[in-house]
């Protein structure tokens, strides 16, 4: 398959994931959304990778993937924080924490 295929489907899923965090209020849903993003960034490693015949991409997408693990675990924590303080995970909710 041509590399552009690949640039085109990362693209598109990068494209999704800014739209699912700038439209969504839902804490988990925006936190999804930059999952997303980080997907559609090792799928364009992985794809110029295989293009220039190295290792570097896809070692480098082992640690965004290890990072993006990382984040989903902070990020779920921050966010049955706010849950249980809030009763909600309403991102507009948020502000009402300000001390």
């Amino acid at each position: 398959m041509p590399l552009n295929e690949f640039l085109l489907l990362g693209a598109f899923l990068f494209a999704t994931g800014i739209y699912g965090v700038v439209t969504r209020r839902n804490s988990v849903l925006v936190l999804m959304s930059v999952e997303l993003m980080l997907a559609a960034v090792n799928v364009n490693l992985v794809a110029f990778s295989a293009y220039l015949h190295t290792v570097a991409g896809q070692t480098f997408a082992l640690f965004v993937l290890t990072i993006a693990a990382a984040e989903v675990g902070v990020g779920l924590a921050m966010i049955l924080l706010i849950y249980r303080n809030l009763s909600s995970s309403d991102l507009d909710d948020v502000d009402v924490l300000k001390g």
